[in-house]
Protein backbone atom coordinates (compact mmCIF):
# COMPACT_ATOMS: atom_id res chain seq x y z
CA UNK A 1 0.00 0.00 0.00
CA UNK A 2 1.46 3.37 -1.00
CA UNK A 3 1.55 6.41 1.27
CA UNK A 4 -0.83 8.21 -1.10
CA UNK A 5 -3.45 5.47 -0.72
CA UNK A 6 -2.92 5.37 3.04
CA UNK A 7 -3.38 9.14 3.41
CA UNK A 8 -6.42 8.94 1.14
CA UNK A 9 -7.96 6.34 3.42
CA UNK A 10 -7.16 8.49 6.45
CA UNK A 11 -8.82 11.51 4.81
CA UNK A 12 -11.96 9.45 4.17
CA UNK A 13 -11.91 8.32 7.79
CA UNK A 14 -11.74 11.91 9.04
CA UNK A 15 -14.49 13.14 6.73
CA UNK A 16 -17.53 14.36 8.62
CA UNK A 17 -20.50 12.03 8.36
CA UNK A 18 -24.02 13.32 7.73
CA UNK A 19 -25.44 10.80 10.22
CA UNK A 20 -23.95 10.47 13.70
CA UNK A 21 -24.60 7.01 15.16
CA UNK A 22 -22.50 7.50 18.30
CA UNK A 23 -21.46 10.13 20.84
CA UNK A 24 -18.40 12.37 20.97
CA UNK A 25 -16.47 10.18 23.44
CA UNK A 26 -16.97 7.12 21.25
CA UNK A 27 -15.63 9.15 18.31
CA UNK A 28 -12.54 10.03 20.35
CA UNK A 29 -11.74 6.30 20.25
CA UNK A 30 -12.35 5.16 16.70
CA UNK A 31 -11.86 8.48 14.87
CA UNK A 32 -9.39 10.66 16.79
CA UNK A 33 -7.22 8.06 18.52
CA UNK A 34 -7.08 5.71 15.53
CA UNK A 35 -6.07 8.60 13.26
CA UNK A 36 -3.41 9.82 15.70
CA UNK A 37 -1.94 6.32 16.01
CA UNK A 38 -1.82 5.91 12.22
CA UNK A 39 -0.02 9.27 11.89
CA UNK A 40 2.47 8.27 14.61
CA UNK A 41 3.03 4.95 12.84
CA UNK A 42 3.76 6.78 9.57
CA UNK A 43 6.16 9.17 11.31
CA UNK A 44 8.11 6.30 12.90
CA UNK A 45 8.10 4.37 9.62
CA UNK A 46 9.46 7.39 7.76
CA UNK A 47 12.20 7.93 10.35
CA UNK A 48 13.03 4.21 10.35
CA UNK A 49 13.29 3.69 6.60
CA UNK A 50 14.42 7.14 5.51
CA UNK A 51 17.81 7.51 7.15
CA UNK A 52 19.69 5.30 9.58
CA UNK A 53 17.61 4.08 12.56
CA UNK A 54 20.79 2.89 14.29
CA UNK A 55 24.44 3.93 14.04
CA UNK A 56 27.07 1.85 15.82
CA UNK A 57 30.72 2.65 16.41
CA UNK A 58 32.90 -0.13 14.90
CA UNK A 59 35.62 -1.57 17.16
CA UNK A 60 38.24 -1.05 14.41
CA UNK A 61 38.45 1.22 11.39
CA UNK A 62 38.33 -1.69 8.93
CA UNK A 63 35.30 -3.30 10.60
CA UNK A 64 32.26 -3.47 8.23
CA UNK A 65 29.90 -0.83 9.66
CA UNK A 66 26.86 -1.95 7.66
CA UNK A 67 27.16 -5.47 9.04
CA UNK A 68 27.49 -4.15 12.58
CA UNK A 69 24.49 -1.80 12.25
CA UNK A 70 22.29 -4.52 10.76
CA UNK A 71 23.34 -7.08 13.37
CA UNK A 72 22.73 -4.76 16.31
CA UNK A 73 19.38 -3.61 14.89
CA UNK A 74 18.15 -7.19 14.44
CA UNK A 75 19.52 -8.66 17.67
CA UNK A 76 18.71 -5.60 19.83
CA UNK A 77 20.99 -3.48 21.98
CA UNK A 78 21.19 -3.19 25.76
CA UNK A 79 21.81 -0.77 28.61
CA UNK A 80 22.95 -1.26 32.20
CA UNK A 81 20.14 -0.14 34.60
CA UNK A 82 22.61 0.47 37.44
CA UNK A 83 24.54 2.93 35.24
CA UNK A 84 21.60 5.36 34.99
CA UNK A 85 22.18 6.46 38.59
CA UNK A 86 25.85 7.24 37.96
CA UNK A 87 27.15 10.67 37.03
CA UNK A 88 27.60 11.18 33.30
CA UNK A 89 31.09 12.37 32.34
CA UNK A 90 32.64 11.14 35.58
CA UNK A 91 31.49 7.58 36.26
CA UNK A 92 29.93 6.69 32.89
CA UNK A 93 30.24 8.15 29.36
CA UNK A 94 26.48 8.14 28.69
CA UNK A 95 23.32 7.35 30.69
CA UNK A 96 22.96 3.57 30.99
CA UNK A 97 26.40 2.83 29.51
CA UNK A 98 28.97 1.03 31.68
CA UNK A 99 31.47 -1.79 31.48
CA UNK A 100 29.33 -4.66 30.19
CA UNK A 101 31.61 -7.34 31.65
CA UNK A 102 30.98 -6.06 35.18
CA UNK A 103 27.20 -6.22 34.67
CA UNK A 104 26.81 -9.26 32.42
CA UNK A 105 23.79 -10.54 34.37
CA UNK A 106 22.18 -7.12 34.78
CA UNK A 107 21.42 -5.92 31.29
CA UNK A 108 18.24 -4.37 29.94
CA UNK A 109 17.71 -5.32 26.32
CA UNK A 110 15.80 -2.96 24.04
CA UNK A 111 14.07 -5.01 21.36
CA UNK A 112 10.88 -2.94 21.11
CA UNK A 113 12.19 -0.26 18.72
CA UNK A 114 11.96 -2.59 15.71
CA UNK A 115 8.22 -3.02 16.30
CA UNK A 116 7.03 0.45 17.33
CA UNK A 117 5.53 1.37 13.95
CA UNK A 118 3.76 -2.00 13.69
CA UNK A 119 2.46 -1.81 17.26
CA UNK A 120 1.07 1.70 16.73
CA UNK A 121 -0.74 0.62 13.56
CA UNK A 122 -2.08 -2.49 15.30
CA UNK A 123 -3.38 -0.33 18.15
CA UNK A 124 -5.12 1.95 15.64
CA UNK A 125 -6.98 -1.06 14.24
CA UNK A 126 -8.01 -2.18 17.73
CA UNK A 127 -9.47 1.27 18.46
CA UNK A 128 -11.56 1.04 15.30
CA UNK A 129 -12.97 -2.45 16.03
CA UNK A 130 -15.76 -1.44 18.51
CA UNK A 131 -17.09 1.15 16.05
CA UNK A 132 -16.89 -1.35 13.20
CA UNK A 133 -18.98 -3.80 15.24
CA UNK A 134 -21.51 -1.11 16.18
CA UNK A 135 -21.76 0.16 12.60
CA UNK A 136 -22.66 -3.35 11.43
CA UNK A 137 -25.08 -3.95 14.30
CA UNK A 138 -26.73 -0.55 13.77
CA UNK A 139 -27.35 -1.54 10.17
CA UNK A 140 -28.04 1.98 8.91
CA UNK A 141 -31.28 2.35 10.92
CA UNK A 142 -30.79 6.03 11.75
CA UNK A 143 -29.89 6.90 8.18
CA UNK A 144 -32.92 5.01 6.88
CA UNK A 145 -35.51 6.58 9.19
CA UNK A 146 -34.16 10.16 9.06
CA UNK A 147 -34.14 10.07 5.23
CA UNK A 148 -31.98 13.17 4.86
CA UNK A 149 -34.06 15.34 7.20
CA UNK A 150 -30.90 16.64 8.88
CA UNK A 151 -30.79 19.08 5.95
CA UNK A 152 -32.60 22.29 6.95
CA UNK A 153 -33.48 23.44 3.40
CA UNK A 154 -36.15 21.10 2.02
CA UNK A 155 -39.47 21.36 0.20
CA UNK A 156 -42.37 21.49 2.68
CA UNK A 157 -44.24 18.69 0.96
CA UNK A 158 -41.18 16.42 0.93
CA UNK A 159 -40.37 17.18 4.56
CA UNK A 160 -43.96 16.54 5.69
CA UNK A 161 -43.99 13.22 3.85
CA UNK A 162 -40.72 12.10 5.48
CA UNK A 163 -41.89 13.29 8.90
CA UNK A 164 -45.06 11.23 8.56
CA UNK A 165 -43.09 8.10 7.64
CA UNK A 166 -40.72 8.61 10.60
CA UNK A 167 -43.60 9.25 13.00
CA UNK A 168 -45.44 6.13 11.86
CA UNK A 169 -42.29 4.05 12.25
CA UNK A 170 -41.70 5.30 15.80
CA UNK A 171 -45.32 4.69 16.74
CA UNK A 172 -45.44 1.23 15.19
CA UNK A 173 -42.11 0.11 16.72
CA UNK A 174 -42.52 1.68 20.15
CA UNK A 175 -40.87 -0.43 22.89
CA UNK A 176 -39.02 -2.54 20.31
CA UNK A 177 -35.57 -0.91 20.47
CA UNK A 178 -34.23 -2.48 23.64
CA UNK A 179 -31.63 -4.59 21.83
CA UNK A 180 -30.65 -1.60 19.70
CA UNK A 181 -29.59 0.28 22.84
CA UNK A 182 -28.05 -2.84 24.38
CA UNK A 183 -25.79 -3.37 21.36
CA UNK A 184 -24.52 0.20 21.63
CA UNK A 185 -23.78 -0.25 25.34
CA UNK A 186 -21.84 -3.43 24.53
CA UNK A 187 -19.73 -1.52 21.99
CA UNK A 188 -19.09 1.31 24.47
CA UNK A 189 -18.00 -1.31 26.98
CA UNK A 190 -15.71 -2.84 24.35
CA UNK A 191 -14.11 0.59 23.87
CA UNK A 192 -13.45 0.80 27.60
CA UNK A 193 -12.03 -2.74 27.73
CA UNK A 194 -9.93 -2.00 24.65
CA UNK A 195 -8.21 1.08 26.03
CA UNK A 196 -7.51 -0.55 29.41
CA UNK A 197 -6.20 -3.64 27.64
CA UNK A 198 -4.00 -1.50 25.41
CA UNK A 199 -2.44 0.17 28.44
CA UNK A 200 -1.48 -3.28 29.75
CA UNK A 201 -0.23 -4.18 26.25
CA UNK A 202 2.00 -1.09 26.05
CA UNK A 203 3.32 -1.76 29.55
CA UNK A 204 4.32 -5.26 28.47
CA UNK A 205 5.73 -3.92 25.19
CA UNK A 206 7.95 -1.39 27.00
CA UNK A 207 9.22 -3.88 29.56
CA UNK A 208 6.90 -2.86 32.41
CA UNK A 209 7.71 0.85 32.16
CA UNK A 210 4.49 2.34 30.72
CA UNK A 211 2.22 2.56 33.79
CA UNK A 212 4.43 5.02 35.68
CA UNK A 213 6.03 6.60 32.62
CA UNK A 214 3.95 9.78 32.72
CA UNK A 215 4.18 10.29 36.48
CA UNK A 216 7.95 9.81 36.36
CA UNK A 217 8.27 12.38 33.56
CA UNK A 218 6.19 14.90 35.55
CA UNK A 219 8.26 14.21 38.68
CA UNK A 220 11.44 14.65 36.62
CA UNK A 221 10.25 18.00 35.26
CA UNK A 222 9.45 19.28 38.77
CA UNK A 223 12.61 18.04 40.54
CA UNK A 224 15.91 19.88 40.97
CA UNK A 225 18.23 19.69 38.00
CA UNK A 226 21.10 18.42 40.15
CA UNK A 227 19.24 15.39 41.52
CA UNK A 228 17.05 14.25 38.67
CA UNK A 229 17.40 11.31 36.28
CA UNK A 230 15.51 11.49 32.99
CA UNK A 231 12.97 8.60 32.87
CA UNK A 232 12.52 9.09 29.12
CA UNK A 233 16.17 8.22 28.52
CA UNK A 234 15.79 5.16 30.76
CA UNK A 235 12.81 3.83 28.77
CA UNK A 236 14.04 5.14 25.40
CA UNK A 237 17.85 5.33 25.60
CA UNK A 238 19.60 7.31 22.89
CA UNK A 239 22.96 5.57 23.39
CA UNK A 240 23.13 1.79 23.94
CA UNK A 241 25.61 -1.06 23.66
CA UNK A 242 25.79 -4.07 21.38
CA UNK A 243 27.98 -7.17 21.61
CA UNK A 244 29.19 -8.56 18.27
CA UNK A 245 31.04 -11.89 18.21
CA UNK A 246 33.36 -13.06 15.44
CA UNK A 247 36.29 -15.38 14.83
CA UNK A 248 39.76 -14.03 15.46
CA UNK A 249 42.87 -14.69 13.38
CA UNK A 250 43.69 -17.77 15.48
CA UNK A 251 40.17 -19.18 15.20
CA UNK A 252 39.03 -18.24 18.70
CA UNK A 253 35.77 -16.34 19.33
CA UNK A 254 36.22 -12.63 19.97
CA UNK A 255 33.60 -10.29 21.49
CA UNK A 256 33.35 -6.67 20.40
CA UNK A 257 31.36 -4.17 22.47
CA UNK A 258 30.12 -1.27 20.37
CA UNK A 259 28.30 1.92 21.26
CA UNK A 260 25.11 2.38 19.24
CA UNK A 261 23.15 5.58 18.71
CA UNK A 262 19.34 5.23 18.41
CA UNK A 263 18.06 8.55 16.99
CA UNK A 264 14.61 7.00 16.54
CA UNK A 265 14.12 6.97 20.31
CA UNK A 266 13.98 10.78 20.35
CA UNK A 267 10.71 10.43 18.42
CA UNK A 268 9.49 7.38 20.37
CA UNK A 269 9.80 9.06 23.76
CA UNK A 270 7.62 11.99 22.63
CA UNK A 271 5.01 9.68 21.11
CA UNK A 272 4.63 7.57 24.24
CA UNK A 273 4.51 10.46 26.68
CA UNK A 274 1.67 11.90 24.60
CA UNK A 275 -0.08 8.52 24.51
CA UNK A 276 0.27 8.12 28.27
CA UNK A 277 -1.53 11.37 29.04
CA UNK A 278 -4.07 10.88 26.22
CA UNK A 279 -4.95 7.36 27.34
CA UNK A 280 -5.40 8.50 30.97
CA UNK A 281 -7.78 11.26 29.83
CA UNK A 282 -9.63 8.93 27.46
CA UNK A 283 -10.08 6.09 29.95
CA UNK A 284 -11.42 8.59 32.51
CA UNK A 285 -13.93 10.09 30.05
CA UNK A 286 -15.00 6.67 28.78
CA UNK A 287 -15.54 5.30 32.29
CA UNK A 288 -17.62 8.34 33.25
CA UNK A 289 -19.78 8.15 30.10
CA UNK A 290 -20.29 4.40 30.45
CA UNK A 291 -21.42 4.69 34.08
CA UNK A 292 -23.65 7.63 33.16
CA UNK A 293 -25.16 5.60 30.31
CA UNK A 294 -26.05 2.74 32.67
CA UNK A 295 -27.59 5.12 35.22
CA UNK A 296 -29.64 6.93 32.57
CA UNK A 297 -30.97 3.70 31.10
CA UNK A 298 -31.82 2.33 34.54
CA UNK A 299 -33.51 5.47 35.93
CA UNK A 300 -36.40 6.88 33.81
CA UNK A 301 -36.25 10.35 35.42
CA UNK A 302 -32.70 10.77 34.21
CA UNK A 303 -33.84 9.91 30.69
CA UNK A 304 -36.39 12.73 30.85
CA UNK A 305 -33.79 15.32 31.86
CA UNK A 306 -31.24 14.08 29.32
CA UNK A 307 -33.78 14.27 26.50
CA UNK A 308 -34.88 17.72 27.66
CA UNK A 309 -31.31 19.01 27.57
CA UNK A 310 -30.80 17.54 24.10
CA UNK A 311 -34.05 19.00 22.65
CA UNK A 312 -34.93 22.30 24.41
CA UNK A 313 -37.63 23.19 21.83
CA UNK A 314 -39.82 20.24 22.75
CA UNK A 315 -42.95 20.78 24.79
CA UNK A 316 -42.60 19.53 28.38
CA UNK A 317 -45.86 17.57 28.12
CA UNK A 318 -44.61 15.75 25.01
CA UNK A 319 -41.39 14.86 26.81
CA UNK A 320 -43.38 13.63 29.78
CA UNK A 321 -45.45 11.28 27.61
CA UNK A 322 -42.37 9.93 25.86
CA UNK A 323 -40.55 9.36 29.14
CA UNK A 324 -43.49 7.44 30.57
CA UNK A 325 -44.51 5.33 27.58
CA UNK A 326 -41.16 4.65 25.91
CA UNK A 327 -38.68 2.20 27.38
CA UNK A 328 -34.91 2.64 27.61
CA UNK A 329 -34.32 1.42 24.05
CA UNK A 330 -36.84 3.91 22.65
CA UNK A 331 -35.27 6.69 24.71
CA UNK A 332 -31.86 5.89 23.23
CA UNK A 333 -33.26 6.06 19.69
CA UNK A 334 -34.99 9.39 20.45
CA UNK A 335 -31.73 10.72 21.87
CA UNK A 336 -29.83 9.72 18.72
CA UNK A 337 -32.53 11.24 16.52
CA UNK A 338 -32.21 14.52 18.43
CA UNK A 339 -28.57 14.87 17.38
CA UNK A 340 -29.31 14.02 13.74
CA UNK A 341 -32.46 16.04 13.02
CA UNK A 342 -33.01 19.76 12.77
CA UNK A 343 -34.44 20.89 16.17
CA UNK A 344 -37.66 22.21 14.60
CA UNK A 345 -38.20 19.01 12.63
CA UNK A 346 -37.50 16.93 15.73
CA UNK A 347 -40.01 18.94 17.76
CA UNK A 348 -42.69 18.44 15.09
CA UNK A 349 -42.00 14.70 14.87
CA UNK A 350 -42.34 14.27 18.63
CA UNK A 351 -45.53 16.36 18.71
CA UNK A 352 -47.05 14.26 15.93
CA UNK A 353 -45.97 11.08 17.70
CA UNK A 354 -47.56 12.04 21.01
CA UNK A 355 -50.75 12.88 19.12
CA UNK A 356 -50.73 9.36 17.64
CA UNK A 357 -50.23 7.96 21.13
CA UNK A 358 -53.39 9.51 22.53
CA UNK A 359 -54.83 6.04 22.86
CA UNK A 360 -52.08 5.32 25.36
CA UNK A 361 -52.64 8.37 27.53
CA UNK A 362 -53.99 6.34 30.41
CA UNK A 363 -50.91 4.13 30.27
CA UNK A 364 -48.78 7.25 30.18
CA UNK A 365 -50.25 8.39 33.51
CA UNK A 366 -49.12 5.21 35.21
CA UNK A 367 -45.92 5.18 37.30
CA UNK A 368 -42.71 5.49 35.37
CA UNK A 369 -41.69 2.27 33.66
CA UNK A 370 -38.27 0.81 34.15
CA UNK A 371 -36.33 -1.01 31.50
Amino acid sequence: MSLVNLFGGLRRLLRRRSIQIDNCVFRLHWLVTSSVLVVFSLVVTARQYVGDPIECVPPTSDFPMEVLNTYCWIHSTFTIPAAFSKKVGYDVPHPGIDNAEDHITNRRYNAYYQWVYFMLFFQAILFYVPYYIWKNWEGGLLEAITMGMQVVIMEDQERDHKKRILTEYLHRHMRHHKFYALKYIVCEFLSLVNIIGQMFLMDKFLGGEFWRYGTKVVSFAMSDQEDRSDPMIYVFPRMTKCTFRSFGSSGDIQSHDSLCLLPLNVVNEKIYIFLWFWFIILVTLTSFVFVLRIVVLMVPKFRFHMLKSRSPLMKPEDLEVLSRVANAGDWFLFYMLAQNLDPLVYKEVVSDLTALMEGKVEEARAPLNSI
